[in-house]
């Protein structure tokens, strides 16, 4: 594996310093010496993703108007959070309640990955929540117009296949929860035939 060498930071300042956007303009030199001094960084929360599946095997999605590219999308309740200030199953469970009344008594930390490691700072944290049940009214913010939509386990393939489900943090969660949940079902399938 060839071994590869990080950027050294020569200068760097913050350009948009606002509570909802934080951009920071770096100037850094490549291993090959080149000099460039316009990298821009989204310095951005990380992301709590949750896929809460009810009793009756549907999954509980949001449908919610998103600004940035113009469009009403499917996908899962997520919410941003800042790790030095909370835990990222603390954010799960807030997200999954406000934005659907909807809770949970466990929540499956599934992995963490990186949202667009070439610009953004933040990760993205996947959860599986299991049996959830309604608690309570949503609880949006003064930007947020929520529908909840419950799809069974047996159609969101199709869903993603037909573009109904299209935001990739979603898909991400969708696919790692069902490989986690086929997993422990051939354990337990398993466990079962040697007890027997």
């Amino acid at each position: 594996m060839k071994n590869l060498s990080k950027w050294k930071i020569l200068n760097s300042k913050m350009v948009i310093n606002n509570q909802w956007c934080k951009v920071r303009q770096d100037e850094v030199e490549l291993p090959n010496g080149q000099i460039v001094d316009d990298f821009f960084v989204n310095i951005r929360p990380d992301i709590a993703v949750i896929l809460p599946i009810t009793q009756q095997k549907e999954i509980v999605f949001v449908r919610q108007y998103r600004h940035a590219v113009g469009e009403v999308l499917l996908e899962l309740p997520a919410g941003a959070f800042y790790p030095a200030q909370e835990d990222s199953v603390v954010a799960a469970a807030r997200e999954l309640e406000e934005e659907t009344g909807y809770i949970a008594e466990e929540f499956i930390k599934l992995t963490t990955l990186y949202d667009n490691p070439p610009k953004y700072t933040n990760k993205i944290h996947l959860f599986l929540a299991e049996n959830v049940h309604q608690s309570s009214q949503q609880m949006l913010d003064i930007t947020e117009e929520i529908e909840v939509v419950l799809i069974p386990i047996s159609e969101v393939m199709e869903s993603i296949a037909q573009g109904k489900i299209s935001v990739s943090g979603t898909i991400a969660a969708i696919f790692l929860s069902l490989d986690f949940l086929s997993r422990r079902a051939a354990k337990q399938m398993d466990e079962s035939q040697f007890n027997s």
